[in-house]
Parts: C-alpha cells; structure tokens; sequence
C-alpha cells in the first residue's frame, strides 16, 4: 500500500520559520498548506510508493530547549474555530505545526458564548502575532446531519426536550438550515425536495453556509475588517473525501482555498446563489 509519512522536525539550531506578516499572507499560506496536504497521496506513483512531509517546527514553542528560562511564548498567527470531528486534524490539515494555530473545537463550529470568548481572548491577548480568524466546517458533518434530519422529521426534536446541551448546538443550526432550504425550493422549484440525494444536498449546503455566517459573525464582533493587512475573518469546508477546503465564491468559479467571510445581506444572497449552484451541490441534485 501506499505510505506517507508526515515529520514535525523540531532542530535547535534551525532557523525560526518565518511568521505572515499580514491577513492576506497568513491566508496564503494556510491555502498552500492545505494543497500540500491533499496533495501527499498524489506524489506516490505506484501502489508500494512511499513520500514524506516535513514540517520545520520550533524547539523553542515547545520548550524542548535546554537551559532556557521562562515558558515558551504563544505567537500563533491564526485562530481557527474547527469541528471536534476527530477526523478534521487541523494542524495536520494546513501543514503546521505547535504553536502556528490558536484552535477552538466544538461540534459543528458552532457559535456560542464560550467559543466567541476565547476567539476574543486570542485577538486582545495575542494580536501581536494574530493575523487572520479562520472558521472550519467540514463535509459530512454530524451535527450538521442531526439538525437536517430533525427539520426534514421534527417529530426527532421530541427525543431532545430534555438534553438542553444537545437542543444548544441543534437549535444554532436549525436557523442556517431552514435558509438553505428555502434557497433549494426557490433555484430549483419545490420539486427538488422529492430528489434522492436532497437529504445529502441540504446536508452540504448547510455546512458551507453555516462556516460563513459565523466568520462573518465573528468578524463583527471582534471588530475584524476586509483591509488587506488587518485582521479579517475567512471560512472554508474541509472535504473527507479529497483533503481540500472548500469554499464557492459568489461570481467567481474558484471554489478552492479559504473564502473572505460576507460583508453584508447583499453578499449572504449572492452567496447563497454560488452555494446551491456550484458543481458539488449541483451533482448532489442531479
């Protein structure tokens, strides 16, 4: 079979690996870092081939530096709210290491009050370093999947009366939901319910949508903007399938690499029209 091993190597005496020096950079380099992941499996040629990754880590973010007084310093030039999905390795997903990433899981990267805090604990404490917000869905989805399932059968939210926790997470999606739905009904008439893979195409929808409303949801309310060196907010979904990040982008036909999160209500439409017309959501509802 075909083998691919991936090495954090951690070398005294190595050089730091240069920091972004701006938004635009920092997302530059996560988009390049994600393509050399997807693209690992791509470099063995035959069945028995085997390839390797390096990723040059910092002894020093680890304190694996002898003699050095005081505790390493967190300088992460990116804060990522991800899926607690155990297939979605974050780090692994972008081709970095300890230290690059401020990370916050939480089934379905759901918005709430304690994710939001430590977003905003990252950007007030570590703006030195911060440069971008990232938010992370990812294909197949199992919160997003629950809180489908329970608006196409509502009789489901019966069984959730009494598991508030779990009512918290469904009950933020429910809201992205419904508008996809009613954007399916509107591009593709309200026949498109009766199609096999309806289930799987509101499914994926949903997901992409519900990654760009809290980036956009983030972005205002920590005060992030759309300057090209100031700290903004982007999104992206991650695909199982094929390890890249996804994204549609209203107008446009590249739909691979992290997505500036939407400005306004004009911009959710033109984006809603780009997600339910794109080729992934297209195929599902062919």
């Amino acid at each position: 079979m075909k083998t691919v091993d991936v090495i954090y190597r951690y070398q005294a005496d190595a050089p730091a690996r240069s920091r972004p020096s701006g938004s635009s950079e920092a997302r530059f380099r996560l988009d390049e870092g994600n393509r050399t992941f997807a693209a690992l499996l791509d470099q063995v040629k035959d069945e028995f081939g085997r390839t390797e990754r390096v990723v040059p880590v910092d002894a020093r973010d680890l304190g694996l530096i002898s003699g050095e007084v005081g505790l390493p310093i967190q300088h992460p030039f990116a804060a990522v709210l991800g899926c607690s999905d155990a297939r979605v390795p974050i780090e692994l997903i972008f081709n970095e290491g300890p230290n690059d990433l401020f990370v916050v899981r939480v089934a379905g990267n759901v918005l709430g009050t304690d994710v939001l805090g430590s977003l905003k604990f990252a950007v007030e404490h570590l703006g030195g370093s911060l440069k971008l917000i990232v938010v992370l869905g990812h294909s197949g989805c199992g919160a997003v999947t629950s809180a489908v399932d329970v608006f196409l059968n509502p009789s489901g939210y019966v069984s959730l009366a009494t598991k508030h926790s779990l009512r918290n997470i469904l009950d933020r999606l429910l809201v992205v939901i419904q508008t996809c739905a009613r954007k399916l009904t509107t591009t593709f008439g309200p026949d498109v319910l009766q199609r096999p893979q309806y289930r799987e195409a509101l499914i994926e929808a949903s997901v992409v949508t519900n990654a760009a409303l809290a980036a956009y949801s983030i972005q205002e309310a920590v005060g992030a903007t759309n300057d090209a060196e100031g700290l903004r907010a982007v999104y992206g979904v991650y695909l199982l399938e094929n390890r890249e990040v996804w994204a549609p982008r209203p107008r446009g036909t590249e739909v691979v690499g992290l997505a500036a999160a939407p400005r306004d209500l004009a911009a959710f439409v033109d984006l809603g029209d780009a997600i339910v017309r794109s080729e992934r959501i297209a195929h599902l509802l062919r």
